[in-house]
């Protein structure tokens, strides 16, 4: 579940994020009676960050599918014990919601949502983690949509980008990547940033414990270019900027 709005005093117009569908908007006719027909064909009821399963009608001349059938399978109660993941989990909606378009599967980014939601606890290393799942994600959405960040070659001149993490690169997001040449300050980048970025890239695990620190600006460089690439600043976005 990406999103849900009230339709009508007994309806709602909801988002969700399917596995072989894509995203799915839909209207749920009568989600919010009291009625026993009502309350068995949506069990559980429509929440942000929930997991179910749904069943829907979509139809070429209309933009929203009819929502028959909701079976609410994981409200992930965790994250309600965890401020820490519940708003990496806001963040994840919100740029899968934007950056992806109706109907338009992505498996892999599936996994990835499922994934930044899933596990945690309510104890202090819940923000360290929930900075690493969110690195994760992030860079598995911008590959899944077409807009991953060239890591290996300078975005400018083509050549091979060396790395040394004593070294200071810019990264260019009307290029979609990172260059050795000096560009605007505001995107200035360390060379222990690219470093990790290799590494998720790279399929490696993210020690956010030992890099903490560099996981953050790894967070908010990505999430600036996000911003870049919609045009506009999500409201979700300051929880990651700061």
């Amino acid at each position: 579940m990406l999103r849900a709005v009230e339709w009508s005093e007994s309806s709602q117009i909801v988002t969700l994020l399917t596995r072989t569908h894509g995203k799915v908007r839909g209207l749920a006719k009568g989600s919010k009676r009291q009625s026993p027909s009502s309350v068995q064909r949506f069990t559980g009821g429509f929440e942000l960050l929930t997991v179910g399963q749904v069943t829907a009608t979509t139809r070429p001349s209309t933009e929203l599918a009819t929502v028959t059938e909701w079976d609410l399978l994981d409200a992930h109660p965790h994250l309600r014990r965890s401020l820490a993941r519940q708003r990496v989990g806001f963040v994840a909606a919100s740029y899968v919601d934007a950056l992806t378009a109706d109907e338009d599967p992505h498996e892999a980014l599936y996994d990835a949502v499922r994934a930044v939601l899933g596990g945690g606890g309510d104890d202090d290393s819940d923000a360290v983690a929930g900075s690493a799942g969110l690195l994760a994600f992030q860079w598995a959405l911008l590959s899944e949509v077409g807009y991953r960040p060239e890591l290996a070659a300078d975005v400018r001149t083509g050549a091979e980008l060396a790395l040394t993490e004593a070294g200071r690169y810019t990264f260019d997001p009307q290029a979609g990547g990172f260059t050795a040449e000096r560009g605007d300050d505001r995107w200035r980048v360390r060379g222990e940033t690219l470093a990790l970025l290799r590494g998720v890239a790279g399929g490696e695990s993210i020690d956010a414990g030992a890099a903490g620190v560099t996981v953050g600006r790894a967070n908010r460089l990505l999430t600036s270019y996000v911003r870049e690439l919609i045009g506009r600043e999500l409201p979700t976005m300051g929880l990651v900027l700061g």
